[in-house]
């Protein structure tokens, strides 16, 4: 059984904890976190055993990226690149409760919670996180980074662009293209195509301000390890 590292030990850190607990698909090693109150102490009851950038002391283990903003995930790949640590070396993590049929992919490690269904033809790409209870139907497109908080429901053919944020409870109607680094406040309707950069809210959603899409993650310059179902 392979030793997991989790890489932050927020919120989403300790739900994938919960959910791994579920499971015998690793061992749960520790968690890393660059809270310098952290390291020595325990949550949930498991190790804080240093920071981020002390993943290079653990050879033998793999790792999630659990930061709850995608920026911040980037953020932990990047610190992991920078010490030879490479995409084969993160896990990818679908909780029990996922509903992934045939034809849908998955990119290297992203976390789906309890929940989540996916439909038709669904492709979602490199360290996403999709909180519990979202539904991704037919072609949907979810790029690196980004993140759908609980109950976000998709129609047909959306495409969710590198970093975007879509609150919890948000909705947005097939077809809609939501930008790079977007953001798009809890239980919106967005009816219309939102901008790169741009932080839609409401019913209709309509945009609040802007602000910089260039914060939102790069893609990655070749293709990603996927597990497909």
């Amino acid at each position: 059984m392979p030793a997991l590292l989790l890489l932050a030990a927020g919120g989403l850190g300790r739900e994938v904890l919960a959910s791994l607990r579920l499971v015998n698909e690793y061992r749960i090693f520790g968690f890393l976190d660059d809270d310098a109150t952290l390291p020595g102490s325990r949550v949930d009851g498991i190790p804080v055993l240093g920071g981020i950038a002390d993943a290079g002391n653990y050879p033998r283990c793999r790792f999630l990226a659990c930061a709850g903003s995608g920026t911040a995930r980037a953020g932990i790949v990047e610190t992991l690149e920078r010490a030879g640590i490479g995409e084969e070396r993160f896990a990818t993590f679908l909780d029990p409760g996922v509903h992934l049929p045939e034809g849908c992919t998955v990119g290297t490690g992203s976390i789906l919670l309890a929940g989540t269904v996916l439909t038709a033809s669904v492709t979602v790409g490199r360290h996403v996180a999709v909180m519990p209870n979202s539904t991704l139907t037919h072609d949907n497109v979810l790029e690196d980074y980004c993140t759908l908080g609980a109950g976000v429901s998709l129609g047909g053919g959306v495409h969710v662009g590198t970093g975007a944020y879509l609150g919890m409870g948000a909705s947005v109607r097939q077809g809609v293209r939501i930008g790079r680094g977007a953001v798009v406040g809890m239980a919106s309707a967005v009816l219309t195509d939102v901008p790169d950069g741009q932080i839609w809210a409401g019913v209709p959603a309509r945009p609040l301000r802007v602000h910089d899409a260039d914060t939102a993650p790069a893609m990655a310059g070749t293709e990603p390890e996927r597990t497909e179902r």
